[in-house]
């Protein structure tokens, strides 16, 4: 039977992670979440990745603007913590899948950026995440699987989908930026590439190195909230757009964070649905019970 070590367990790409693992009878499943594994202790991860086939890591230091004023915190868990699984997984001869973010990019390109895209991440968060990647392929050059993903919304934590619907019954308008263009992708949909991504490495039929893993299409969070209005139930109208300069954050963001989905193709998958298909099955997901439903 096939070992799976899933890190990150508790957060929202983990919690869906472990609902798609749990519906196999033919996975034995480690769900680790922060509390069972700091992933920046060596011995703590080498003993936890003993045994295992296949790891996916989703543990990460998320707080993008957090990073930009403890950059050495959020790398030790994004970059060096990374090497630290990288590093077991080499001695174990097991397979890696890390969860990366389209900000190790410079997020100023007009047209979808391939897998191969030189990086040149804009903010803290991006370095460190980087960092990890680069110990990926590094160590794991014939079994490390690095899968960029971008503007996460789920069941099972803050996200910009939730926070959009709780601020509409506190203001009758939200102004959202429109000059940032993305592709929001579903959390559980994620989580069910990343599944199949793992039984085409174990297969020996997915070459290792960078895949992306978001939906398809492109909007910008204007075009998202609006989605997420339309969907619930609320006048889309109350959505008005505004520009980037109105909301200064202390890490800058990428203007341009869509990426190409090409290398999925040589491993026989299709690439994730599009953004809207995988907004409209959210909202209709009949469990869990996710946050931004409307009564």
């Amino acid at each position: 039977m096939t070992r799976l070590l899933v890190t990150g367990a508790g957060g929202m790409l983990g919690r869906d992670l472990v609902a798609v693992l749990g519906r196999r009878s033919d996975l034995k499943v480690t769900a680790a979440t922060r509390a069972d594994l700091d992933i920046t202790d060596p011995v703590a991860v080498r003993a936890a990745v003993a045994g295992h086939d296949v790891v996916i890591n989703a543990a990460a230091w998320t707080n993008v603007d957090g990073a930009e004023t403890d950059e050495a915190a959020a790398t030790a868990v994004n970059g060096h913590g990374v090497a630290n699984l990288a590093a077991a997984c080499a001695t174990d001869g097991t397979r890696l899948i890390q969860v990366s973010t389209d900000y190790v990019l410079a997020g100023n390109a007009d047209t979808p950026y391939p897998e191969d895209a030189p990086t040149a991440p804009v903010n803290a968060y991006g370095r460190g995440k980087l960092v990890g990647e680069q110990a990926v392929a590094r160590l794991l050059p014939d079994t490390g699987y690095v899968v960029r993903t971008a503007w996460l919304y789920g069941a099972h934590g803050p996200n910009f989908v939730a926070t959009m619907l709780r601020l509409a019954s506190q203001r009758e308008h939200l102004d959202v930026v429109d000059d940032q263009h993305g592709q929001p992708t579903w959390s559980h949909t994620l989580a069910e590439r990343l599944v199949a991504l793992a039984d085409a490495a174990l297969a020996g039929q997915a070459a290792p190195g960078v895949y992306h893993g978001t939906c398809a299409g492109q909007t910008t969070w204007y075009g998202l909230a609006r989605a997420a209005f339309t969907l619930a139930g609320l006048d889309p109208d109350r959505i008005r757009p505004t520009t980037s300069d109105r909301y200064p954050r202390p890490a800058p963001r990428p203007a341009y964070s869509v990426l190409g989905h090409s290398r999925w193709a040589a491993v026989g998958l299709p690439p994730l649905p599009d953004w809207h298909t995988a907004l409209v099955d959210a909202f209709h997901s009949p469990a869990p019970p996710a946050p931004w439903k409307v009564a």
